[in-house]
């Protein structure tokens, strides 16, 4: 791939905070798709002094596309890159800083330079890093709730508080995935149809307990391949579903959302009380104990695994798909803690 040498030279310039006159370069894809590219670019600086610096830096391109409810998710990585959102996170949580960012309004792209973090990513994360990275994501929730940063109020571009709802209903609305539980021909437990059909039945009156939650500022995507554990910190990528949110959203993610399944239940006892004891750190929060987190992983992920069960031919995935499924409902069955409260 062939980069733009004066970008490069710019975000090498913020990167070491030096003159930076030359620099070669190697580019290899880290991860992408059709709507957008991120790759790590490598090789030797040069400094206006002489001299030589190896250097690592991520270049993210990002083409415009529309998201199903959230049409502007496609550019909110520059937005936020480009607001005051950095002076809030801590070395704990935090966001890959940003060397350069330019949106290119005409072919509608923008590209993000941003630092390489090296460390713990994926499946390779233990349980210590999960319950690091869900404590330290209530703090940071916490405190900008507790706070209410003028930042807060200035972005202008975040996902809104009913997506959550309006994709669950959206997937329930599909015959293909509404209708296979409810079919004599369903390849799932009984146990775990009927998990599903009740939390579609008890919908309404879920939905209403979760929106007296507090609302936060979420991630959205906070899966295991969006966190790096480095240090003892956790590094947050790939930011552009974020906007509000409620209480645990972003917990549901952690767990379920292509989890290792031999430890969901076990991830899920931890997680929890980690996350709540972190929020409540900065803020009080009245019935933890009655926190939904089950819930919303189930309406964010039963029918989401339902139709990956459907859409697959592979055994093997089908099978992964029903495991999960029973994990999560083992979850209700063996919580694990006796109260979360204050």
């Amino acid at each position: 791939m062939n980069i733009e040498l004066e970008k490069l030279i710019y975000a090498l310039n913020q990167r070491f905070k030096t003159d930076i006159i030359s620099a070669d370069y190697q580019t290899m894809p880290l991860q992408g798709g059709t709507v957008g590219n991120v790759y790590l670019v490598t090789g030797i600086a040069e400094s206006v002094d002489g001299k030589k610096m190896p250097y690592r830096i991520v270049l993210k391109i990002q083409n415009k596309w529309e998201r199903y409810g959230d049409p502007g998710s496609w550019r909110r990585e520059y937005d936020l890159y480009s607001s005051d959102l950095g002076a809030t996170f801590s070395q704990a949580l935090r966001w890959p800083t940003c060397y350069h960012a330019e949106l290119n309004a005409e072919e509608n792209e923008h590209q993000l330079w941003l630092e390489y973090i090296d460390g713990v990513t994926g499946i390779d994360l233990t349980g210590d890093m999960y319950e690091k990275a869900a404590l330290e994501l209530g703090r940071f929730q916490g405190k900008l709730y507790a706070e209410q940063p003028a930042v807060l109020q200035s972005l202008n571009n975040l996902s809104h508080a009913d997506l959550m709802k309006n994709t669950y209903l959206h997937y329930r609305s599909w015959p293909v995935v509404y209708d296979y539980i409810r079919s004599e021909d369903c390849g799932f437990p009984m146990h775990v149809r009927q998990m599903l059909i009740d939390i579609d039945e008890q919908a309404d009156e879920i939905f209403a307990r979760i929106e007296k939650l507090p609302l936060v500022l979420c991630h959205r995507d906070f899966w295991v391949t969006n966190l790096i554990y480095a240090e003892g910190n956790i590094a947050l990528i790939d930011w552009d579903t974020s906007g509000w949110g409620y209480l645990g959203e972003d917990l549901a993610s952690l767990i379920a959302d292509e989890p290792d399944i031999d430890h969901m239940v076990e991830y899920y006892q931890r997680c929890v009380p980690a996350y709540y004891k972190g929020f409540s750190e900065y803020a009080h929060v009245t019935r933890i104990a009655d926190h939904c987190v089950y819930e919303i992983i189930l309406l964010v992920f039963g029918y989401r695994l339902v139709e990956g069960y459907l859409h697959t031919e592979a055994d093997d995935e089908k099978t992964k798909h029903v495991h999960t499924l029973q994990k999560i409902y083992e979850m209700k069955t063996n919580p694990g803690w006796s109260h979360l409260a204050t």
